[in-house]
């Protein structure tokens, strides 16, 4: 995956400051990845159940399932496309 530049001022744009976007944004990635490892995990959960007399074959269906989620948008890359796109919205705690 070639490397591509990030318009600073666009990304700023959408929050008061640089350092809230970043926070925003690194959020809603914690938020995709811990998502992605519970989908993970339900998903390989069968196959590790499974009693094969076979290892090979239980081996490359945790390899294709690894390989299907290897080939997904990274969960930063995600959240990025998505405060770039308008479709992430955040709000602030209320103080009590």
């Amino acid at each position: 995956m070639p490397i591509q530049t990030l318009d600073i001022e666009n990304f700023e744009s959408k929050a008061e400051n640089l350092y809230e976007a970043v926070v925003i944004v690194s959020k809603r990635s914690k938020q995709i990845n811990d998502e992605v490892k519970i989908e993970l995990s339900k998903r390989l959960e069968p196959v590790i159940a499974k009693n094969t007399e076979n290892d090979t074959v239980m081996n490359l269906d945790k390899l294709d399932i690894s390989l299907e989620f290897e080939a997904r948008q990274k969960p930063a890359h995600q959240a990025i496309s998505d405060w770039l796109n308008g479709d992430l919205t955040f709000r602030y705690k209320e103080d009590n």
